[in-house]
C-alpha cells in the first residue's frame, strides 16, 4: 500500500513536471536561436532550432537533471558569431537570451497561478486544479533553468558570458571541456550546487509571488495542497 501510494505521488508529479520541463527547455533554446537569427546568423534556422518542437532541443542528461533536481540544461544551439556586427556583444546577448526568457516565463506562470488563486480564493477543483499546479511548476522549473544556466561552467550559458568578458578562461574550458557535464551532475547530486541554487530559486520565486500578490491584491492563503501562497 505504501509503495502504491509512493508511485502514485511520483506519477502525479510527473503530470506537472514533464510538460513544465518541455515548455521551459523549448522557450530557452528558441530564445537563443531567435536572438542569434535576429543578429544576422542563419545557422539556428538552418539547423532547425527556430522550432517549438521540444524534441529539437532536448539533452538527455540535462533533461533528467531538470526532472530530478529542477535544474539542468538543453542541447546547445549552434551559432556563428562572425555574422554579428559586434561578435563579443552578440554572443553575450545570445547567451543571456535563454535565462531571460525563462525568467519572463516564470513571471507569466506565477501571474496565471495568482489569477487562479484570486478567482477561487485558494486551490480550485476540476480542470482548474491542474492548471493551478501546472502554472506553479512552470514557474519553479523556469526559475531553476534560468538560474542554473547562469553558472559559468560549460555547457551552461554563464560560461559563454564569462568567455566573452574574460577570453583567457577559454584555455581552462578547453582543458576540462568534455568532463564538465559529469562535473555538473556530481555537484548537483552531492548538494554542493543544489543547496545554494535552491536558496536563490526560492528567493526569486518569493520575489515574483510578492510582485504578483501586489498586482492582484492577494493576501495570505494556504492552499492545503502542498503550496503555501
Amino acid at each position: 500500500m505504501l509503495y502504491s501510494s509512493y508511485y502514485y505521488q511520483i506519477l502525479q508529479q510527473l503530470i506537472y513536471t514533464v510538460p513544465a520541463v518541455l515548455l521551459a527547455i523549448t522557450a530557452h533554446e528558441f530564445a537563443h536561436g531567435y536572438v542569434s537569427y535576429r543578429l544576422g546568423d542563419p545557422t539556428p534556422k538552418q539547423d532547425g532550432r527556430l522550432s517549438v518542437n521540444p524534441l529539437k532541443h532536448l539533452d538527455l542528461m540535462g533533461t533528467l537533471c531538470l526532472l530530478l533536481f529542477h535544474m539542468g540544461w538543453a542541447k546547445p544551439v549552434r551559432v556563428c558569431p562572425r555574422y554579428y556586427k559586434d561578435p563579443r556583444k552578440g554572443m553575450i546577448q545570445v547567451a543571456l537570451a535563454g535565462p531571460v526568457m525563462n525568467f519572463l516565463m516564470a513571471f507569466v506562470s506565477m501571474f496565471i497561478f495568482g489569477l487562479i488563486v484570486r478567482i477561487f480564493g485558494g486551490m480550485p477543483t476540476g480542470i482548474f486544479a491542474y492548471f493551478y499546479y501546472l502554472s506553479y511548476y512552470l514557474a519553479v522549473i523556469n526559475v531553476g533553468l534560468g538560474v542554473f544556466n547562469l553558472i559559468p561552467i560549460p555547457p551552461l550559458d554563464g560560461s559563454n558570458v564569462l568567455r566573452e568578458l574574460f577570453p583567457r578562461v577559454q584555455y581552462y574550458y578547453q582543458r576540462a571541456g568534455r568532463y564538465m557535464p559529469l562535473i555538473l551532475i556530481v555537484l548537483l547530486m552531492t548538494g554542493v550546487l543544489s543547496r545554494p541554487l535552491t536558496l536563490m530559486d526560492n528567493g526569486i520565486l518569493n520575489g515574483l509571488w510578492s510582485i504578483v500578490k501586489g498586482i492582484l491584491g492577494i493576501g495570505y492563503i494556504s492552499s492545503g495542497g502542498g503550496i503555501a501562497v
